[in-house]
């Protein structure tokens, strides 16, 4: 415990002697941590939703025209049925579709309740078999007297799932190459504090110090900066995304029925992974900055 004791007062006496340069490292890695953030709150709410489209891909919404009598309806719906790739149908009344997009909004669902009338229509839900079918049966509903319009999810998944990997591809992409970035500002930092320190590392190799003991408050300082930065990244994060899910939150969930990420969630993870990233970061940056001094 001594020895930690004196690692740890060693780092912040060399952190506060070189304030300027631990100072700049740390802004650095916040706003490279900082871009990383935004990228991974953007990749969670696409992933989201894609999420919550996908999972109707095996829905067709067939809506019927309006003022459509009871005859039209059960004709639609024997029609429906009798086609090759359904496995089976379910018909949605008007006031039921409502009910279940006030569910869909949540807290915000008392939006719709002083509607003048509910301008939904009486629709269909078919299911079909697998994706091959989709399009088929697509095709044929559109073509039956008394549906008004058709509507499938499909074009919509499969941009989504481009975007999705792109967003996923560029994520890792702009990850690495920050990493590397940080690590090599990190090893800067600590560099040049070692020179400040030269002729003292070499009197306690002189007698008989091992190179973890040398190398120990270095590891500390680096460690610091990527523990600062994170907490400041995660903090920085959290305020701008919630600005955003406060300005257009209730506007995406009210057009696309789907809810943004809640921003404590992303918070307590985002500030897990930049933690472990901020000691790997300054870690390694300590280790590489230092070895040369230890290998003379």
């Amino acid at each position: 415990m001594s020895r930690v004791g004196y690692n740890l007062k060693q780092s912040f006496s060399q952190m506060n002697r070189n304030k300027g340069m631990y100072f700049t490292s740390t802004m650095a890695i916040t706003a490279m941590m900082l871009i990383l953030g935004l990228f991974f709150v953007a990749f969670v709410n696409i992933n989201l939703f894609a999420a919550s489209i996908e999972k109707d891909y095996n829905v067709i919404q067939i809506y019927l025209a309006e003022g459509s009598n009871q005859e039209t309806v059960q004709a639609v719906g024997a029609q429906l049925e009798a086609m090759d790739g359904v496995d089976h149908i379910t018909y949605v009344t008007k006031d039921e579709a409502l009910g279940t997009l006030k569910t869909r909004w949540g807290d915000n669902g008392y939006l719709l309740e002083n509607l003048p009338e509910n301008p939904l229509p009486d629709s269909y839900s078919v299911y079909v078999t697998d994706k091959d079918a989709a399009n088929s049966v697509a095709a044929a509903a559109a073509k039956i007297t008394g549906v008004d319009d058709v509507v499938y999810y499909q074009d919509t998944i499969e941009k989504l799932a481009q975007v999705s990997r792109f967003v996923e591809l560029g994520s890792i992409i702009t990850m690495a190459f920050l990493i590397i970035v940080s690590i090599i500002i990190v090893a800067n930092t600590i560099k040049l504090t070692v020179f400040n320190r030269e002729k003292e590392i070499s009197i306690m190799k002189y007698l008989g110090a091992t190179d973890w003991f040398v190398r120990a408050p270095f590891i500390w300082g680096g460690i610091f900066v990527g523990l600062f930065s994170a907490m400041i990244a995660t903090g920085l994060t959290h305020v701008i995304y919630q600005k955003v899910v406060n300005m257009v939150g209730t506007d995406v969930t009210r057009i696309l029925s789907v809810n943004l990420v809640p921003s404590e969630y992303l918070t307590t993870n985002l500030l897990i992974i930049f933690m472990c990233l901020g000691v790997s970061i300054g870690t390694c940056g300590s280790i590489i900055s230092i070895r040369r001094f230890l290998d003379r």
